[in-house]
């Protein structure tokens, strides 16, 4: 089943999934804000199938804000806004996209030493219930 997707389309899913990086790096522990958007990034880039053709680049242009609450004010809803768009047209996709984000958000954790923070565990749960809101 092919999809087809918009600019606008692409944008949601772009702003979407490298919001989300953008969430857990604002969340993540002093100083390591760069490692986790690194990781979480890399792991976007290194996505397949058309999700990865829309992820390999950043959304230009978005405007997330001055604050956290500004981020996932955009970034929450646009992630369920791509789960619906993308199970609309291939359920297969949307699962693709959804392991996409959930590597990324792990990915983000990595660079701290033992457990995530809470803020991080917390953002990464909201995130989550975002994605399976669809």
């Amino acid at each position: 089943m092919a999809i087809t997707l918009t600019d606008q389309d692409k944008l949601t899913l772009r702003t979407a999934a490298w919001g989300a990086v953008s969430l857990m790096s604002a969340a993540g522990v002093a100083g390591s804000a760069h490692k986790a958007a690194t990781e979480g990034s890399i792991a976007l880039t290194s996505a397949t199938g058309p999700i990865g053709h829309v992820l390999a680049k950043a959304p230009k242009g978005v405007k997330y804000g001055r604050t956290t609450a500004d981020l996932a004010d955009q970034v929450l809803p646009a992630l369920t806004e791509a789960m619906n768009l993308l199970n609309q047209q291939n359920p297969a996709e949307a699962g693709n996209f959804r392991r996409t984000v959930i590597v990324a958000v792990e990915a983000a954790t990595r660079p701290h030493h033992g457990e995530p923070s809470p803020t991080m565990t917390e953002m990464a749960r909201k995130i989550t219930e975002a994605l399976d809101a669809a």
